[in-house]
């Protein structure tokens, strides 16, 4: 079965970090970009983060730039992400994505057909 699972989520306090990690199995995603993208309630799922997949390009919604890192492992087949000075803001269900061979706009959610099922963080005040 092909699938991702996030894990890593949690409560934090403002200011803290967590670490989100996604496993892949079933087959390699080393041919994929990959993503994540966040859900806070009563709003729409926006686009987080997201890196090639030969790791060579990154790409960051504004709002994380200079505190989130994405990373991956193709050995492994795990994509991270890393939050550092996280504000009540990033409250949110995190999600990882798995792009389509072949998208116009690896920002869009209908460029990813994979997603995991989701990891819940929240930054207290």
């Amino acid at each position: 079965q092909v699938q991702l699972v996030e894990s890593g989520g949690g409560l934090v306090q403002r200011g803290g970090s967590l670490r989100l990690s996604c496993a892949a199995s079933g087959r390699t995603f080393s041919r994929n970009a990959m993503g994540w993208f966040r859900q806070a309630p009563g709003k729409e799922r926006e686009f987080v983060a997201a890196i090639s997949r030969n790791d060579d390009y990154t790409y960051y919604t504004d709002s994380v730039k200079g505190r989130f890192t994405i990373s991956r492992d193709n050995a492994k087949n795990t994509i991270d992400l890393q939050m550092n000075s996280l504000r009540p803001e990033d409250t949110a269900v995190y999600y990882c994505a798995a792009a389509k061979l072949a998208y116009s706009n690896i920002y869009s959610q209908y460029a990813y057909h994979l997603w995991g099922q989701g990891t819940q963080v929240t930054v207290s005040s």
